[in-house]
């Protein structure tokens, strides 16, 4: 006998309800991965601003209780009024999915995380969350707890002038049953990155459940050429100078970094999209990896004109084909 199935027997689910319920399809997991991720997503935010131009600074700290704190002096989130929600605009990114400046022409060219959703869900996913926003002179609270707004967006006169967003939150343990602790050394591991693929950026990092507290800062003016100056450290390079492209074309920004060593097996070559890792390649790494193999090909066949072992020329050699291809 067939059940009877109708209209009444679909849920519709609202706000951030549709996080909570599936949490694994917005984070990946509910355990330690997807624990970490919540950091990801508010940084991402910051770096965003960087990228924008308009934040140099981010701090990223666990608090004693295991919550943790995210600061920048970027803009700050906006607190007038929405005009589609009604609400304030630093309660419409916390609230609403698919809110923010990443959409459209008014917010910004590059951005990392989860396009637009990041915040709300961490704040969807979070037992409590509470965003200071810093602008004009005031300061802007709020609280939310699991998502939902306890308090309006107090304004307060802020004497120092500040400039930015800290979002502090805490994990909520209904939804990460296997563990609420984060890791030290794998949110240092992603700053570290971060700072490396963004040249300039600081980002500190502060771990305040340690005496004395754990404190590092990330920020390379090389960028990515000093990441791989950083992998490569224990290695014996085959050429001296780390081979390094830049470029732009139809507002598509690459870099390229690059060193062969003599002692090493096997290739390490890392791929990033928007500050995201691309662990399973795609059509970025394929480019790279043919045109490699094209001008190593050229670079052989012409190899009785050149200089014997000569690794500078050989690199220059590279280096005009891949400026070749992103131009």
């Amino acid at each position: 006998m067939t059940a009877e199935y109708s209209s009444a027997q679909l849920r519709v689910l609202k706000g951030l309800e549709p996080v909570r319920t599936r949490p694994g399809m917005y984070i990946g997991s509910t355990g330690p991965k997807g624990l970490h991720h919540l950091v990801y997503e508010v940084v991402d935010n910051s770096v965003d601003e960087a990228l924008a131009g308009y934040c140099s600074t981010i701090l990223v700290q666990i608090n004693a209780d295991g919550s943790v704190t995210v600061t920048d002096n970027g803009r700050g989130i906006p607190t007038d009024i929405h005009p589609d929600t009604g609400v304030s605009g630093v309660e419409t990114v916390m609230t609403v999915l698919h809110a923010g400046g990443k959409f459209g022409d008014g917010g910004y060219k590059v951005s990392g995380g989860l396009h637009g959703v990041g915040v709300s869900v961490v704040n969807a996913l979070s037992e409590w969350l509470e965003v200071t926003v810093w602008r004009n002179g005031f300061a802007h609270y709020q609280r939310y707890e699991r998502g939902v707004p306890v308090t309006p967006l107090e304004k307060r006169p802020d004497r120092e002038e500040r400039r930015g967003t800290s979002v502090t939150f805490f994990p909520d343990r209904q939804i990460f049953t296997e563990t609420i602790e984060f890791d030290a050394k794998v949110l240092m591991t992603r700053l570290r990155e971060l700072a490396y693929l963004n040249a300039g950026i600081h980002i500190n990092f502060q771990d305040l459940r340690v005496t004395p507290p754990l404190r590092e800062t990330f920020c390379y003016e090389g960028g990515i050429r000093e990441y791989v100056r950083y992998m490569v450290q224990e290695k014996e390079p085959l050429h001296p100078e780390i081979i390094y492209i830049q470029g732009e074309k139809n507002e598509v920004q690459v870099e390229v970094a690059l060193q062969w060593c003599a002692d090493a097996y096997s290739e390490n070559l890392l791929g990033f999209a928007n500050n995201i890792r691309t662990i399973d390649g795609g059509t970025h790494m394929e480019g790279l990896k043919a045109v490699l193999t094209r001008t190593l090909n050229a670079l052989g066949r012409k190899r009785n004109k050149l200089k014997e072992n000569d690794p500078n020329l050989a690199g220059e050699n590279i280096r005009e084909g891949l400026t070749a291809i992103i131009s």
